[in-house]
């Protein structure tokens, strides 16, 4: 009898055992499905290819925007507009005297206003100024332009260059940092 009763209590020990070690593995797969389940994926809300925006104000045009494609994350906590495939956009004045401006890449945050524009950026007026850097940030709210980054201006006046630079978006107003060039002088 002893050994019946220590058969039968070695036999249940080794089925507890089992049991436990298959709840384990399954409570681990379970928890990875969990897991997994708890990562949002950070996707687009919204996407669209070959886009040309026109933006208004009373009526009248002030930009057009044009990308081969946009991706918009507006449920995200910090909303945004990506253009991974470039922009160009057009910036009109009140008197409609335009301001080009070209990016390999964008992206525009809702939030802050600001457009961050970057890779081979350049940006022009209809008077022949130009500048050229890898980065370049367009506060929409207040109508400036500002970088930290080098950058190459070429007016009717010459050809400068700098690290760091802030301007309008007509070019009357700016102020650089660190120039070197050949600029002629009123």
């Amino acid at each position: 009898m002893k050994q019946l009763f220590s058969k039968i209590y070695n036999t249940t020990k080794i089925l507890w055992a089992t049991a436990f070690c298959l709840t384990i593995a399954a409570c681990e797969s379970n928890f990875q499905d969990v897991q997994k389940m708890g990562i949002s994926e950070f996707s687009p809300s919204g996407e669209a290819e070959s886009i040309n925006l026109k933006y208004t104000d009373s009526g009248k045009i002030t930009a057009n925007l044009a990308s081969p494609k946009m991706l918009d994350y507006a449920t995200v906590g910090f909303p945004f507009t990506e253009f991974p495939k470039g922009i160009h956009l057009t910036l009109f004045d009140k008197n409609g005297k335009q301001t080009f401006i070209e990016a390999q890449y964008a992206i525009s945050h809702k939030a802050t206003g600001l457009i961050d524009l970057q890779s081979n950026v350049k940006i022009s007026n209809q008077s022949g100024d130009q500048l050229e850097t890898d980065q370049l940030y367009y506060d929409q709210k207040n109508e400036w332009f500002f970088t930290a980054k080098k950058f190459k201006f070429t007016s009717l006046k010459g050809v400068s260059y700098g690290e760091g630079i802030d301007f309008s978006k007509d070019f009357k107003k700016v102020n650089s940092q660190k120039i070197s060039g050949q600029v002629q002088s009123e």
